[in-house]
């Protein structure tokens, strides 16, 4: 399997820099900077300095991410192939993920953050004012890049702090461009972007000048990241993994739900934390559900994001290829039948076929665990108190779906659901102005709409006394 180049140093130590590989290729393209941790320091001094004039002005912060949003679009066509380039997602998925970066900066640009009076019947005139909180670390995985980026930096930014963003060692490529077309928009020390490997997300999360870290990727380094950020009791928002289970009810039309509920489970390579990752079928609609969302694995187009004909490019990396690769392999082992896909197809760089699996034991680690990839178990089940027992029967609770033909009973069903968005009929789409939350080990805190603009304030009471 190809590999990375192995970073590089100057004759000082301090200037070195890391390959990034395209993963339609397995070979390195380009190289970022690593920075060393030892920068954080003046980079965080520098945020303070910004925040204190930044937070002072909201309609000067609006007219400036108005702007940034501009800027963002108009710079669609650097940042659509560059990003697809070291992502490996389809260019039109690229260009969809620039499109709602900037969406995201228009909408919290203008989002209003008005004073809250307070009525209890007492002689005190009450009222909740927001106050921003201070500089914000942000750590983004590699699957949406630009998107969560901006799902961070934009309510933290129109909040009145500002932001040192740390993108994943896979991506940082279009994220540093990202940065750079919106800084120039904004002041000085607004918008950091920093990269590198370790320690440097670990000493930005811990450092004392870092008021709120907001962080998106798995469980065990989501508890790292809350261990880090405890050291100086800064907030902390973790958005981690899902395994949403997706239940069909007897009277689906299973061949009118078909794409949905396999693109649900399919886009971005399966490499989504709300994507469908285990679907459970009534055993009178298991053979027809395996085998309509079978044929259209077999016939997706699998190949490198920039060919207009791909449906679906590569895994990002070379370690996800291996754990996509790894709980196929033991699903098989354990009696699974791969009805589509489950092995590699012929083609350089981080691919994996499209995959269905039916027959498979429901304690498989591709049922209890996220698999993060190409790869889709189908279960059956006898009744839909089984199917909403298994479908609940997991440490991570971030969304789910219900699909019938009777969308009321669904709804029914979807309500006992334990995670934090049900879908009726489709899955995995949001708004930009709703909330996006999971229990259990899905994460802490809130994303999204003005739950989310809050999560970057701190409530400022004034008590006014009224005199009789």
């Amino acid at each position: 399997m190809p590999t990375t180049r192995p970073r590089r140093a100057s004759a000082g130590g301090r200037d070195r820099r890391f390959a990034v590989v395209d993963p339609a290729t397995g070979e390195a393209f380009d190289e970022a900077p690593d920075q060393h941790p030892d920068t954080l320091d003046a980079l965080v001094e520098r945020a303070h300095t910004a925040w204190r004039s930044w937070r002072a002005d909201r309609a000067a912060r609006t007219t400036a991410l108005l702007a940034a949003a501009d800027a963002v679009e108009a710079a669609g066509a650097a940042l659509a192939p560059l990003l697809t380039r070291e992502q490996g997602k389809p260019l039109a998925e690229s260009s969809a993920e620039v499109a709602r970066t900037a969406a995201r900066l228009r909408y919290y640009a203008e989002l209003d953050q008005g004073a809250q009076p307070i009525t209890d019947g007492r002689p005190v005139r009450s009222e909740v004012r927001w106050r921003s909180l201070g500089p914000v670390a942000a750590i983004v995985p590699w699957n949406f890049p630009l998107q969560l980026a901006s799902a961070k930096f934009a309510p933290a930014l129109a909040a009145g702090n500002t932001v040192i963003l740390k993108p994943s060692p896979y991506t940082p490529l279009a994220t540093r461009l990202l940065g750079d077309v919106v800084a120039r928009a904004l002041p000085e020390g607004v918008l950091t972007i920093v990269t590198g490997h370790e320690p440097l997300g670990a000493r930005l999360v811990a450092h004392p000048g870092i008021r709120h870290v907001t962080f998106t990727g798995s469980a065990p380094t989501g508890r790292a990241v809350a261990a880090g950020a405890a050291a100086s009791l800064a907030r902390v928002t973790l958005e981690l993994g899902g395994n949403d289970a997706a239940v069909l009810l007897e009277d689906v039309d299973v061949e009118r739900i078909a794409d949905r509920l396999f693109w649900a489970a399919f886009r971005n390579c399966g490499q989504v934390c709300m994507a469908v990752k285990r679907v459970y079928a009534p055993a009178r609609l298991y053979s027809q559900v395996v085998e309509a969302l079978a044929h259209r694995a077999r016939t997706a187009v699998v190949g490198p994001g920039l060919d207009p004909a791909t449906h679906l490019g590569p895994l990002n990396n070379a370690a996800q290829l291996s754990r996509v690769e790894r709980c196929t392999a033991q699903a098989l082992a354990a009696g699974a039948r791969a009805a589509a896909g489950g092995r590699r197809p012929g083609l350089p760089g981080y691919f994996f076929a499209p995959t269905v699996l039916a027959d498979v034991p429901p304690d498989s680690p591709v049922v209890t665990e996220e698999q993060f990839g190409p790869v889709l178990p189908v279960l059956p089940y006898d009744s839909v108190d089984d199917a909403v027992e298994a479908a609940n029967a997991t440490r991570y609770a971030l969304g789910g779906s219900v699909w019938s033909a009777d969308p009321e009973r669904a709804e029914a069903v979807a309500e006992r659901l334990e995670c934090g968005t049900a879908w009726i009929n489709h899955h995995a789409e949001l708004s930009l102005a709703q909330p996006f939350a999971g229990t259990k080990e899905s994460g802490v805190g809130v994303a999204g709409g003005p739950w989310g603009l809050r999560g970057n304030l701190r409530p400022f009471v004034v008590h006014r006394l009224e005199e009789t």
